[in-house]
């Protein structure tokens, strides 16, 4: 913070339970990760190496090198683990994540169909040598989960080891825990945290619209996750009431009294005045 101005919400620092920040790396080079850490690697606690693009981005494992030597925890993405499952190879995951330097993983079956059991026996196998996080919602439109099966997935993959349960909503912002028109299914999410602790959460929410969503309903600290390279300062901003979708969240109610602009009522025509009737004399 390059000033201590009032009134601030207090965020957690590094490393966090809370208030955490996930950013989707979808193929950054090198340059473009240092200078990505240089002007926001404070803020930066989770860094997903998203869907597949880690078998094919050059530099990776310096790339990711990087990454941890400033205390960012990495992982590949979920989809990445479903196309090694899906081949039967488990074991060769493992053995790729290991070789590469990530110290995360994500469990997810959002492309593919894994019994529930079975995927929490792979969670709970793998927390044994990873920080693992769990996706729990489908990838495909249309695909809808009901609200009980929600938070029974969530919370028997937290029981199984998962660090963070991921509410999935791709980088699209537009399935799972969202309508098609990117708005939140607030229904859904009441359900879910009646059940489900929210720091335990990680939400996915790639739109400025749903960061400010979150931000409002559950405050500062929420955990957001597919957050763009770009927006990781402009987010920050969010959470500290320091952008005006957001100027009056955390601002004491004596201080925000009477200073918020809003539209000017339109002035209410006045009724015109009867007309006499005329009488004719007789």
């Amino acid at each position: 913070m390059n000033y201590d101005l009032p009134f601030l919400p207090e965020r957690p620092s590094k490393p966090r339970q809370k208030g955490v920040n996930m950013i989707m790396d979808k193929g950054l080079s090198i340059r473009e990760a240092e200078d990505l850490v240089s002007r926001s690697g404070h803020l930066i606690d989770l860094l997903k190496l998203g869907f597949g693009t880690s078998i094919v981005t050059p530099g990776l494992e310096r790339k990711i090198e990087f990454y941890r030597s400033n205390d960012i925890d990495v992982y590949v993405g979920g989809t990445l683990f479903e196309a090694f499952y899906i081949r039967g190879m488990l074991d060769e995951y493992v053995e790729y994540v290991k070789r590469i330097g990530a110290n995360a993983v994500e469990v997810s079956d959002g492309s593919m169909v894994i019994p529930h059991k079975q995927k929490c026996q792979v969670i709970n196998q793998l927390s044994k040598d990873f920080k693992v996080l769990s996706e729990v919602g489908s990838k495909e439109e249309g695909i809808l989960i009901s609200p009980k099966k929600w938070i029974q997935m969530m919370r028997d993959e937290l029981d199984a080891g998962s660090w963070k349960v991921i509410a999935e909503a791709r980088e699209s912002g537009t399935v799972g825990i969202y309508r098609p028109n990117g708005t939140a299914h607030t229904i859904l999410i009441n359900k879910i945290l009646s059940k489900v602790d929210g720091d335990d959460i990680l939400w996915e929410a790639p739109k400025k619209a749903q960061q400010v969503w979150f931000i409002k309903y559950m405050g500062p600290n929420v955990n957001l996750g597919n957050i763009a390279p770009s927006d990781v300062i402009s987010l920050e901003c969010l959470r500290l009431g320091l952008r005006g979708d957001t100027f009056f969240e955390f601002l004491p109610a004596d201080v925000a009294e009477g200073k918020r602009q809003e539209n000017p009522k339109p002035a209410q025509k006045k009724a015109a005045p009867a007309k006499e009737k005329e009488t004719k004399e007789k």
